[in-house]
């Protein structure tokens, strides 16, 4: 028999969005030198998850292993946009060392922190080869953002390969039908609903909903769901940029929600895509004025 995965529960609180979750219950008793760290890794990106960046880049010291290094890279990147050209500085000589540069962990990261530049390509560099199911499932984010559905497809026949019913394989099945529309927009609201129905109600599971909702025409339900993710989190700029979309479909003022959005994420891309038009639309105005 295989042994008991003792790490379950706590990827899952992380890979739903549970993240206090994740957190409160991480005193794992039992586990090898090498799930410990992995178990930290998980801890300290729940903090990044939840805001706590500081915590994060005062806790991991220097003496810290590797994959430990790549997730305190990662929280004084997203600490603030003045620490993004040294963080990528330093992000890419690790990668360019051969006695840490493929570590899944860093290679994650690196994933994950040129996908927030918005460098599809270099991110893939890094993440393409996969390895786990965390780098495979973040191939699927990737390609959906290059609107290369079919490439996203590939890499989840290769999560399904490994393990159909794992968290994550479910997720980016719903990321794919999202992105691809259609009658895939119902077979993505199942699996939110199956989450709900098994784990605890959070953002993520609630905003997942929510979207499908809102793709279906339903505008009612998702800003119901939106507003109940807004409870259980009123600065999480997923559910915020979702509440503005929501309720220009329901006429409904947007005002505090953009301006809560623009406050708690001036980096946000939907802040910024606004911004850009708002520029375009002011230079517009001047050219006929």
């Amino acid at each position: 028999m295989a042994a008991p995965d003792l790490l379950f529960s706590l990827r899952n609180n992380f890979y739903l969005g549970a993240y206090q979750s994740a957190i409160n219950n991480s005193d794992i008793p039992n586990l090898s030198p090498e799930d410990a760290i992995e178990r930290d890794c998980f801890v300290y990106r729940s903090y990044i998850a939840l805001g706590s960046h500081q915590l994060v880049i005062n806790e991991i010291d220097s003496s810290a292993a590797t994959p430990l290094q790549a997730v305190k890279l990662l929280a004084f990147y997203l600490s603030s946009p003045d620490n993004k050209e040294s963080a990528i500085s330093s992000l890419k000589e690790w990668l360019a060392d051969s006695a840490v540069g493929n570590m899944p962990t860093l290679r994650l990261v690196a994933g994950i922190i040129f996908m927030h530049e918005q460098d599809y390509s270099e991110a893939l560099k890094h993440t393409h080869a996969g390895g786990t199911m965390e780098l495979h499932g973040l191939n699927v984010q990737i390609y959906i953002k290059m609107h290369r559905s079919e490439h996203a497809d590939k890499q989840l026949k290769i999560m399904q390969q490994v393990d159909e019913d794992h968290t994550l394989t479910q997720l980016a099945n719903a990321w794919l039908n999202l992105a691809v529309g259609g009658s895939k927009i119902q077979e993505a609201y199942l699996i939110f609903q199956d989450f709900s129905e098994k784990y605890s109600m959070t953002g993520l599971i609630l905003n997942g909903k929510a979207v499908c909702c809102m793709h279906m025409g339903n505008f009612d339900e998702a800003e119901s769901l939106l507003l109940e993710a807004l409870n259980k989190d009123a600065k999480d700029a997923e559910t915020l940029s979702n509440l503005v979309v929501c309720c220009l479909h329901l006429s409904k003022p947007t005002t505090r929600y953009l301006s809560q959005l623009k406050v708690t994420h001036p980096e946000h891309m939907f802040v910024k895509c606004l911004s850009d038009a708002e520029d375009s639309f002011e230079r517009a105005v001047q050219s006929v004025a």
